[in-house]
């Protein structure tokens, strides 16, 4: 076993929650060292971008259908302000007596927004080609670097990076921090790529060396950041008119740097006056990054079509309402079996390695029990071995995906134990464990898949959120959950699968003591 493989074992093992011990962290939250939530680059030129709150869109079920959604805006700098107001910008200022925060429509976990976004832009009207850092904070573009001449892209594309700041997550979380972080890498893509359908725009990840990609950032360039504050990148995303059909092969990141300044304007801020150091946490960074385009490739997970969808909000209502949900009403926590099936349906695959293993609480016409949504067909087999053999296995009759119930029975009670005894996960309809195609991704492929397998966790979450958002229903994402807790109730003692990511969905109570105003409103 190498040694970065071996760094992945010793990370995920070492950050486990258990009944012993949770993963390792300060216990409290030192507010001194509180790390800014916003990236800035002092000396880099501002440029604002248009509001687009008034911009009509359809309806949110619309988006997903091609023969619905007929739109094809133009590169332009109001769209690409909308891209990213309705993926990456702020959605709301909540009020506490003389507190304030922000939301934003890109969940994360803690709301610590750990995740970033660099364009660049090619042959955008309004806005001139170069390297850009969008900032959410004031919804502005600011320029990294002008491009010297013309950028070798397919004409009406352009680039957008994401990288992570993992400090961000681990001022609270410490060790277990790196897992959150890529989860909000996951939540973030699904959020772009939620945005671009609204605009009629498509993305795709394309395949980089990690080394490339922080040179085309600029994150090589150490004098421009702060070293306690690492900042890397996660992935390059090529966007897109959906009617574009693209060699994304032939986009050589070299040639474009060449294309860009040799060093870059802007001076990042200081995120904290000081910092608490977690070891782990750069050696797992470090193993995970990878050059290897053979084993590294990520393909975004595929959504089969939702049978269930009916006309609902328009697609910016639901993404600027979307809201983690703080208490599920167990009052009124019964679903209909539709409105279980819109969601589960709005998550199915066959091409996946992510599962759901779901604790239905309840919801009218299907038994309260332990399930399993099974995403891709080639695992069912080998999980129908790994799993109790006393399971059940009975298929479901829906449309929503490969569903089958394993075992009759009121899970309430473990449910809420498995996720650090939180009464959220037994207060709504149901909760969920995303289990992942853990020891064949890792050791077989590559190591860097440890991060993609969050990131498809992350990325089903925000369609989760969004899907019971456009119903008028609330869902959670529970990053605390006892890992081994949820092996042991389903059977799993190998670890050829692993859970990576818990959801609660429910209805949720809104706590009156808080005032919710428009963000950018000054």
């Amino acid at each position: 076993m190498n040694k970065n493989l071996q760094m992945v074992y010793t990370y995920h093992n070492e950050t486990k929650h258990s009944q012993q011990r949770y993963a390792r962290s300060l216990g409290y939250m030192d507010w001194d060292t509180q790390p800014n939530p916003y990236r800035t680059y002092a000396g880099a030129k501002k440029i604002a971008l248009p509001l687009s709150f008034d911009n009509n869109t359809l309806e949110y079920s619309q988006i997903f259908n091609p023969n619905e959604n007929t739109l094809n805006a133009p590169l332009c700098k109001e769209a690409i302000s909308q891209f990213f107001q309705f993926s990456l910008g702020l959605a709301a200022i909540k009020e506490y007596g003389n507190q304030s925060w922000a939301l934003r429509c890109n969940a994360s976990s803690g709301n610590l927004q750990p995740s970033e976004a660099y364009m660049i832009s090619n042959e955008i009207v309004g806005i001139d080609d170069g390297l850009y850092h969008y900032s959410p904070q004031e919804h502005e573009l600011e320029l990294l670097s002008n491009a010297n001449e013309k950028l070798s892209l397919p004409k009406n594309s352009f680039l957008l990076c994401l990288s992570s700041i993992v400090w961000r997550e681990a001022w609270k979380y410490g060790e277990r921090s790196w897992r959150y972080t890529q989860l909000d890498c996951g939540h973030a893509l699904k959020a772009l790529e939620i945005s671009a359908l609204i605009l009629g725009w498509k993305i795709e990840v394309l395949n980089t060396k990690d080394s490339e990609l922080q040179k085309l950032i600029g994150f090589d360039q150490a004098h421009r950041y702060v070293p306690e504050e690492r900042e890397l990148p996660d992935m390059l995303i090529l966007v897109s008119l959906a009617n574009n059909s693209i060699d994304s092969d032939s986009i050589d990141i070299n040639t474009i740097r060449n294309t860009l300044q040799e060093k870059y304007d802007g001076k990042a801020n200081q995120l904290s006056y000081a910092w608490h150091k977690w070891d782990i946490l750069e050696k797992i960074e470090d193993a995970t990054l990878s050059d290897d385009l053979q084993t590294k490739k990520y393909t975004n997970d595929i959504y089969e079509k939702n049978p269930y969808r009916i006309p609902s909000a328009l697609a910016k209502d639901v993404v600027l309402k979307r809201r983690s949900a703080q208490m599920m009403n167990k009052d009124d926590c019964t679903f209909t079996k539709k409105e279980f099936e819109t969601i589960i349906g709005s998550v199915k695959s066959n091409n996946s390695s992510i599962h759901l293993v779901i604790f239905v609480h309840s919801v009218e016409e299907i038994d309260s029990g332990l399930y399993i949504l099974i995403r891709n067909n080639e695992h069912k087999t080998q999980l129908q071995a790994l799993l109790k053999e006393s399971f059940l296995w009975e298929k479901v009759d829906t449309d929503s995906g490969e569903l089958y119930k394993l075992e009759d029975g009121d899970f309430k009670f473990l449910a809420k134990a498995i996720s650090c005894n939180q009464d959220i996960a037994s207060d709504g309809a149901f909760t969920l464990g995303m289990l992942a195609q853990f020891k064949t991704q890792v050791e077989d492929i590559s190591v860097a898949k440890y991060k993609h397998l969050y990131w498809d966790c992350g990325a089903i979450g925000q369609q989760l959120y969004l899907e019971t958002t456009s119903l008028g229903l609330s869902a959670t994402g529970i990053g605390c959950f006892l890992d081994d807790i949820l092996h042991g109730v389903i059977g799993l003692k190998t670890n050829e699968f692993q859970t990576l990511y818990h959801f609660t969905i429910g209805r949720g109570l809104v706590d009156n003591r808080l005032s919710t105003k428009k963000p950018y409103i000054k």
